[in-house]
């Protein structure tokens, strides 16, 4: 594909599944009612799809590793889109709960690719713009997904919710059929063989810990230890097989830990923080659901403005005290919101998670991209997408468990465990992009000296 095209395919490609996360959520309502469903049945529609892309994501980005990224994401986008319409015209909730998890498979397809594809199309130097660019367009499709969903289910309807992304996903699906122009690391004939049994055990690993965390009961216990046997047979599996589906240059590397580590923590300490908010907001302060979404506005706005500053921050310091600051800006946020009522406060607080979060999601995902070798583009960034989808569980999960102690120490739980990310920081690497010298030799030297 070529390099525009890629970066569209990207950000669209990512802003679609934002989206449709958040579109989801005020729409649920109205399906219950319409197709006379249980709240069970209706919260099944979010943890099938939970679920499915969770324990796909690796094995997803492996795929595009071997096959090239492009064609991976064309089949995500087209499945995305099929499924997505299949939803608005089905008959009753057993098809919608069927259908997510259908879309929650491709959409486990296309996320690594969208990934795979900028460190295929771009230099490593210069991937910290296009991250950027993705990062605020999935900031603004959050931002926007609450406002076209409401707007949609009051006026046609819940259905029309799941045809707002079906022409997006078939055109820009098709497009990457069409444009087939290779791109460097777009595939790799001869790399190693898919590690399936590996894939097995970790797709049931991450299944059954997401299905753990937003159960309760018997279930949550089962679950977490079936989660546990099978996340420890699948490391014995990875140590003795000669194609791992984990490559060590990608798990064995401190600084991509590290930046996975901290990405998790952010992400549990915002969605955890976000969701006690919610309760705070139209409870205690007796905020209608459009004034708490109002109150919430800063966060999306800083989110999406601090996006392309990144870049810039990357250059000037590096990785290491980007992200440190950015997680610390982070807490800050949390610890605000714990004590804030008015208006003024409630803004500060959010704005603070917007930026400390915009900025985390690009320079941790720039390093675990860039870090790994092209070749591995895509496992990297199933990596990335997985603990974006593990943090937000645990936050929830987290939060939903210390809301009993009340809200303030729920928020100032949630804000600690942003900070206690920060040392983290420390693994990541310096100033990555701005010190890129050739060696002697003609190889590139990154910010810490090491050859690439």
């Amino acid at each position: 594909m070529n390099r525009r095209l890629t970066l569209v395919s990207s950000v669209a490609g990512a802003a679609l599944v934002a989206l449709d996360g958040t579109v989801l959520t005020v729409a649920q309502p109205s399906l219950q009612r319409s197709l006379g469903a249980s709240y069970a049945e209706v919260q099944w529609t979010s943890t099938a799809y939970l679920v499915a892309v969770a324990s796909l994501l690796v094995f997803a980005g492996r795929l595009g590793d071997r096959y090239g990224h492009p064609r991976v994401f064309a089949l995500g986008m087209l499945g995305f889109g099929a499924a997505s319409a299949g939803i608005a015209l089905a008959p009753d909730i057993g098809w919608v709960i069927g259908l997510r998890v259908a879309q929650g498979v491709f959409g486990a397809l296309l996320q690594p690719a969208t990934l795979g594809m900028l460190r295929s199309a771009y230099p490593p130097d210069r991937l910290a713009a296009p991250l950027a660019v993705r990062t605020g367009a999935i900031g603004l499709a959050a931002a926007l997904g609450p406002l076209l969903g409401g707007a949609l289910v009051s006026g046609p309807g819940w259905r029309a919710v799941f045809l707002l992304g079906v022409v997006p996903a078939l055109v820009l699906g098709t497009a990457a059929l069409v444009d087939r122009a290779p791109a460097r690391g777009d595939r790799v004939p001869s790399g190693p063989a898919l590690d399936l049994p590996g894939a097995l055990l970790l797709a049931l690993t991450l299944g059954c810990l997401v299905h753990s965390l937003v159960a309760s009961g018997a279930v949550t216990a089962a679950g977490l230890g079936v989660a546990a046997l099978a996340g420890v047979a699948f490391v014995r599996h990875e140590r003795r097989t000669a194609d791992p589906l984990l490559p060590p240059g990608v798990i064995g590397s401190p600084p991509i830990t590290a930046a996975l580590a901290v990405l998790v923590a952010t992400s549990a300490a915002l969605s955890g923080t976000l969701f006690v908010e919610t309760y705070v907001l139209q409870r205690d302060l007796g905020l209608d659901p459009l004034q708490s979404a109002l109150r919430g506005v800063p966060l999306a706005v800083m989110m999406v403005a601090a996006a392309p500053w990144c870049p810039v921050l990357l250059r000037k310091v590096g990785s290491r005290w980007t992200v440190g600051a950015a997680t610390a800006l982070l807490a800050l946020g949390g610890l605000l919101l714990s004590r804030a009522t008015g208006t003024l406060a409630l803004a500060c607080g959010f704005a603070l998670l917007g930026a400390g979060f915009g900025t985390v999601m690009v320079a941790a995902t720039h390093v675990v991209v860039r870090r790994a070798e092209a070749t591995a583009a895509g496992v990297a960034g199933g990596l990335q997408q997985t603990a974006l989808n593990i943090g937000p569980v645990l936050g929830v999960a987290a939060a939903t468990a210390l809301m009993g102690a009340g809200p303030s120490v729920a928020l100032c739980v949630l804000a600690a465990v942003a900070a206690m990310a920060v040392p983290l920081t420390r693994l990541l690497p310096g100033r990555d992009v701005a010190s890129l010298t050739r060696s002697a030799e003609g190889g590139v030297l990154d910010g810490d000296h090491a050859p690439r």
